[in-house]
C-alpha cells in the first residue's frame, strides 16, 4: 500500500475537513484518505499511484487546493 501526504489549503472547519476527505475518495486508485484539520495535511492510501492531478482536481471542485 503506497502512502502519500498532501497539504491541503483552504479547510477552516471539520466539514470542510469532510468534504476533502470525500473529494479524495472520489478519485481513481484511492482506497483511504484521511484529513488533519489542525495539520492541514491529508494523507491518501492507495495500491497503485494516484493522479496528483485528479486529486487536485477533484478537491479544486469542492473549493480547496493542493500546495
Amino acid at each position: 500500500m503506497q502512502k502519500n501526504q498532501y497539504t491541503v489549503t483552504g479547510m477552516t472547519c471539520e466539514n470542510c475537513a469532510r468534504h476533502v476527505q470525500v473529494a479524495a475518495m472520489s478519485v481513481s486508485g484511492v482506497e483511504r484518505a484521511e484529513v488533519n484539520l489542525s495539520a492541514s495535511e491529508l494523507v491518501v492510501e492507495s495500491e497503485t499511484p494516484v493522479s496528483r492531478a485528479a486529486l487536485a482536481a477533484a478537491l479544486q471542485e469542492e473549493g480547496y487546493d493542493l500546495a
